[in-house]
């Protein structure tokens, strides 16, 4: 059966763990390789990893591992975030599930 991987800092350690998925806690700084290793189990198909993970690793960096593994790679928007750019992050998700762009009114 395949599993849904969290990777998330520390003050989200309770929240995920809870509900039966597996959970790692990382700091930005070890970010990259915690998520290197969710990858390499065989039996992760989902991994979502929390938007104050990305800074270290980057976007481009974490575009091309996302291309060179066959599972589902997603980004959890921040707690604190705008709203705006929660509405961008929305439609870009939308626009690459779906395959076009979808209008939104929040």
């Amino acid at each position: 059966m395949k599993k849904i991987t969290f990777i998330t800092p520390a003050d989200a350690e309770f929240g995920f763990g809870m509900t039966g998925v597996t959970q790692h806690i990382a700091s930005p700084e070890n970010a990259e390789d915690t998520l290197l290793r969710a990858m390499s189990e065989p039996d992760t198909a989902l991994i979502i990893l929390d938007e104050r993970m990305m800074q270290p690793i980057g976007r481009e960096t974490l575009k091309k591992m996302e291309q060179r593994w066959q599972g589902i790679l997603l980004v959890l928007p921040s707690p604190k975030k705008p709203s705006a750019e929660l509405e961008d992050y929305a439609i870009r998700l939308i626009r690459r599930a779906v395959g076009y762009h979808v209008r939104l009114k929040l």
